[in-house]
């Protein structure tokens, strides 16, 4: 008999044991009894009653990736392209989780493929290309509303990927290639234009100074003449007080008189007029040389 009840506490204990569970952080467990939804379990040691209840699901709290294959989507403008998109989300009650749709990642992907399909079949091949941003809060709008039901929460949505058609890539390269072609040309242009402008107005500033260096050697030559002829004119003034102050007398005047007429018939002149009293040049000459012996 003792031998029976240490059996059965080894039974009953061992049984106790293999129900015990732990649930670890970010995790929960979904629990039945007898078939029907008993509890959710989250992070701690639990005990469940043998026979009787049952972990039907284990569910993980973290965020999800859920990465799709490319899918082809067909633009307003008939355009057909490939398109990639990532989903991130959230498992947030596990129990709508675990009973509210079957298979949920493949549900969300057919979820998400319809409304790509229904947001880029509003938009022509330029938006598509240009509203990624758009496209990603709408989708995400889209799939949290229609997921919420089954316990999930999506977080976030992102095109990964967008494939035009090879003919629309060459037609979008030689688009590409002829604006930056364009946008060269333009630059070229400024680039000559600007330069047309420097040189001119190097060419003005340098007229200018050479103007302005023209008028001022003319300024400093008429300059210098009025000097010169200023001091001809005082030469001659001064020559004029220094014979006033020896008191010069007829006989002087006239031998400067006769000075004056060499220097005349030195030069090249074709014609002299010999004043009326050339005749009294010998007697001129005496009277400079009494002049002198005084």
């Amino acid at each position: 008999m003792t031998y029976v009840l240490i059996v059965l506490a080894a039974f009953i204990l061992l049984l106790i044991i293999t129900n015990i569970r732990i649930v670890s952080q970010s995790n929960a467990c979904v629990l039945e009894r007898l078939g029907a939804y008993c509890a959710t379990w989250g992070v701690g040691i639990h005990v469940k009653v043998p026979f009787i209840d049952r972990i039907s699901n284990r569910v993980s709290l973290k965020e999800q990736v859920a990465d799709f294959d490319p899918q082809p989507v067909i633009t307003k403008d008939n355009v057909t392209m490939m398109i990639d998109t990532v989903i991130y989300l959230q498992i947030t009650d596990p129990k709508l989780y675990t009973y509210g749709v079957m298979y949920p990642f493949k549900a969300i992907e057919n979820l998400a493929i319809t409304t790509l399909r229904n947001i880029i079949g509003e938009l022509e091949l330029d938006e598509t290309l240009t509203s990624r941003d758009m496209i990603n809060n709408r989708m995400r709008s889209v799939l949290d509303e229609a997921t919420d039901p089954w316990g999930i929460k999506v977080n976030r949505v992102e095109v990964k990927n967008i494939t035009p058609p090879k003919s629309i890539q060459e037609a979008m390269e030689k688009q590409m290639r002829a604006e930056r072609e364009r946008r060269e040309s333009i630059l070229r242009a400024e680039g000559e234009k600007q330069s047309a402008i420097l040189v001119a107005e190097g060419q003005k500033a340098s007229a200018i100074l050479k103007a302005e260096a023209s008028r001022e050697a003319a300024i400093r030559e008429a300059e210098g003449e009025a000097q010169a002829i200023l001091n001809i004119q005082r030469a001659t003034a001064d020559g004029l007080a220094m014979l006033k102050a020896v008191a010069a007398d007829d006989a002087l005047i006239r031998l400067k008189s006769l000075e004056t007429l060499q220097k005349v018939a030195e030069g090249q002149a074709t014609k002299i007029i010999i004043p009326s009293d050339i005749q009294n040049l010998a007697g001129l000459v005496t009277g400079v040389t009494e002049l002198v012996k005084k």
